[in-house]
């Protein structure tokens, strides 16, 4: 089994009343549900749009934590769907049931390998 992370960026929810929203909720916590059902659930969860961000930079060998993510960044991450399935087809099963419940695009990317430590 491989983990894969589902996910999207805030800016492709789209403006929506917050009727749509609560429509949506219901449909999202099935798929979680079926996740969880079929045993390949890991973690999900949404990101607060509003709440507070920090970046942790340590590449002057001094580690600067600052609030806010970095200023150039246009997009950021809205919420993520962690599974561990067998495959590529399975994972983008996935993301399509997650798509529909929500409303708006996921993307999939696999996890790389754990490096080995000994």
């Amino acid at each position: 089994m491989t983990e894969y992370l589902i996910y999207f960026n805030q800016q492709w929810v789209g403006d929506h009343t917050e009727e749509w929203f609560r429509g949506r909720a219901p449909l999202a916590m099935a798929v979680v549900n079926e996740m969880k059902a079929a045993g390949v659930y890991v973690f999900a969860g949404g990101l607060e749009e509003d709440g507070p961000a920090y970046t942790a930079d340590a590449t002057s060998g001094t580690t600067l934590i600052t609030d806010g993510p970095y200023v150039e960044t246009k997009e950021y991450l809205g919420g993520l769907t962690v599974v561990d399935v067998p495959n590529e087809e399975t994972a983008t099963m996935w993301a399509g049931r997650v798509a529909e419940a929500c409303g708006w695009p996921q993307e999939v990317r696999r996890f790389g390998t754990p490096p080995r430590v000994d």
